[in-house]
């Protein structure tokens, strides 16, 4: 059996979700887990932001990763996995993004995205034509597509972002001072290479969106 299909099967077991597998040199596996998640159930006033906000704010900790660990230890021993090291670690502030559900747990958070092919014809204004990384905040768009003379409801992502310059601390804008445009970057799950949470420090914590669009250097 792969290590692939191993881990999953054990973390996926113990009730957790698994992130990524790495190894490194010198034997290292590196194992990132995350507790599930559930698109929350739309409620009324103060509650829902509550509810919503408490559910955000649930990490994997470290009795967590010591559970898988010792799980993975028997189960690789089993197959006959050759490792040195087994290490189990919760998501970084760089949180790889893999799936649809990823991105529909994120949507408002500030993400990096590499596209496998240059954007070309699609970039508007300011964009370079061969630019290939983006950081901005993850939208949902919704559209519509029409199949066969039958409108059908479609999704897609996208990053909003502006190029305004960084304030500094104590830094007051005017009022009078036009803010600059804002750019956006659609794509599909099939055109990115990659993509994370952006490694930006926050001490409102990571289930708290940031409303302000972020700045593409």
């Amino acid at each position: 059996m792969a290590v692939q299909e191993i881990v999953e099967q054990t973390v996926t077991g113990l009730g957790y979700d698994l992130v990524e597998i790495e190894r490194s040199a010198g034997g290292l596996l590196r194992i990132t887990i995350d507790l599930p998640w559930t698109k929350p159930v739309a409620m009324a006033g103060e509650a829902a932001n509550s509810a919503t906000a408490l559910a955000a704010e649930q990490f994997v900790n470290v009795e967590d990763c010591e559970k898988v660990t010792r799980q993975l230890v028997f189960a690789l021993e089993v197959d006959g996995v050759e490792y040195k090291r087994l290490e189990v670690s919760s998501p970084g502030i760089d949180r790889p993004l893999q799936h649809e559900k990823d991105f529909q747990r994120f949507v408002g958070h500030v993400i990096d995205v590499s596209l496998k092919a240059p954007i070309g014809a699609a970039a508007q204004g300011q964009v370079n034509a061969t630019r290939k990384k983006f950081r901005g905040t993850l939208e949902r768009v919704q559209a519509v597509a029409e199949a066969a003379g039958v409108a059908q409801a479609a999704g897609g992502w996208q990053i909003v972002w502006s190029d305004a310059p960084a304030l500094k601390p104590g830094q007051k804008v005017s009022k009078k001072r036009p803010p600059a445009p804002l750019q956006a970057l659609g794509f599909t799950l099939d055109e990115l290479r990659e993509a994370r949470l952006a490694p930006i420090v926050s001490f409102k914590g990571r289930g708290v969106k940031d409303d302000t669009p972020a700045r593409n250097d």
